[in-house]
């Protein structure tokens, strides 16, 4: 990235001054509400991984702690966007997008797992549109190419 895209402290320092418009409020809640579910999902597969009976006790416990350690990047970037941090969109944003698939594999099970996948489905969409809103962006002080002041 040039340094034109890339704010520099005293841009951001700048940008923070004003009111934190409500879009990037909703979108930091939203990443911030899809980390909990993953910490939730990763502590309850990890306590049944140790105290159930699931077909591959090993299994169960690593993939409780990749789900635990999956869920910091939508807390971080939550987080980014609350303190209104540049950098915080494209994580926030790649979360999104790797939502969408999983989503997808949720609404084509036979299952309760449909509910899920519109959830999942729903959030994600809501949280891209409130990430490329140009309300959002100009909070967070990013400037498309060529927009250089």
């Amino acid at each position: 990235m040039s340094s034109e895209q890339n704010p520099t402290p005293d841009a951001e320092a700048a940008v923070a001054e004003g009111p934190r418009p409500r879009r990037l409020t909703y979108a930091a809640l939203l990443a911030a509400l899809e980390g909990i579910a993953l910490v939730a999902g990763g502590l309850w597969v990890f306590v049944r991984g140790l105290t159930g009976d699931p077909d591959g006790r090993q299994q169960a416990v690593t993939l409780g702690i990749t789900l635990v350690v999956l869920a910091l990047l939508p807390l971080l970037a939550a987080r980014g966007l609350l303190l209104r941090r540049s950098w915080s969109r494209g994580p926030a944003v790649i979360t999104q997008l790797m939502a969408l698939p999983i989503a997808y594999n949720l609404l084509k099970a036979d299952s309760m797992a449909i509910p899920a996948g519109i959830a999942l489905a729903v959030v994600a969409v809501a949280a891209l549109v409130l990430l490329v809103n140009g309300q959002t962006t100009r909070a967070l002080g990013i400037k498309g190419p060529g927009r250089a002041e």
